[in-house]
C-alpha cells in the first residue's frame, strides 16, 4: 500500500504545491482577466455602461460590495467604497480560491483542464456572475444588465480559464 501512495504523489505531484501553483495561477489569471475585462468596457456602448453602472447594487462590483458588506458587519465602513485594496482583495480572492482548488485538482481529476481551462472559466462565470451574485445581492438580476455586460463577463472569465490553466501547466513543468 505505501508503494502505491508514493507513486500517486510521484506521479500527480504534491497536493498543497499543486494548490499553491493553482492560487499562483488563479492571481496571474486575475490579472489578464481584468486588463481584457477593462479593454472591452472602454470599447462598450456608453448607454450600456451606464444601465450596467445603475444595475449594480449601490454603483458596486461584486467584489467591492462583498467588501463593503464586511465592513459594515464589522462595524466599519471602507472609504473610499470604491475602489478600495479590500474590494481588490476579494476580487482577487475570487480567483485565487479557485485557482487553488483547479491546482490541486487538474492532474488528479479527468476533465478538470477540459479544453485549456476554458471550461473551468465557463463554470466561474456561470456561477459567480450569473449566479450567486444575483442570489447574495452583490449583483443586480442577469436581466438588469445590457448584453454587453453579460459578453465581456463571458469572455473575460474564459480568458481567466486558459490563463489560469497555461500557468498551472508552465509551473508543473518548472516546480
Amino acid at each position: 500500500m505505501r508503494e502505491r501512495t508514493e507513486y500517486r504523489r510521484a506521479e500527480n505531484g504534491d497536493l498543497v504545491t499543486d494548490m499553491i501553483k493553482g492560487a499562483v495561477a488563479g492571481a496571474v489569471g486575475v490579472w489578464v482577466m481584468d486588463k481584457v475585462g477593462s479593454y472591452m468596457w472602454n470599447h462598450e456602448d456608453l448607454q450600456a455602461r451606464q444601465q450596467e453602472r445603475e444595475a449594480r447594487p449601490g454603483g458596486l462590483d461584486p467584489a467591492h460590495a462583498m467588501a463593503n458588506r464586511a465592513a459594515e458587519v464589522m462595524g466599519t465602513e471602507l472609504t473610499p467604497r470604491q475602489p478600495h485594496p479590500a474590494g481588490v482583495a476579494v476580487h482577487y480572492g475570487l480567483g485565487v480560491m479557485p485557482g487553488a482548488l483547479y491546482g490541486a485538482l487538474h492532474k488528479r481529476v479527468g476533465g478538470v483542464g477540459a479544453a485549456g481551462g476554458l471550461a473551468y472559466g465557463l463554470g466561474l462565470f456561470l456561477l459567480q456572475d450569473e449566479g450567486l451574485n444575483p442570489i447574495i445581492g452583490t449583483s443586480g438580476k442577469p436581466r438588469e444588465y445590457p448584453t454587453q455586460a453579460h459578453w465581456r463577463g463571458l469572455v473575460s472569465h474564459l480568458v481567466l480559464g486558459a490563463v489560469t490553466d497555461a500557468t498551472v501547466r508552465a509551473l508543473d513543468q518548472v516546480v
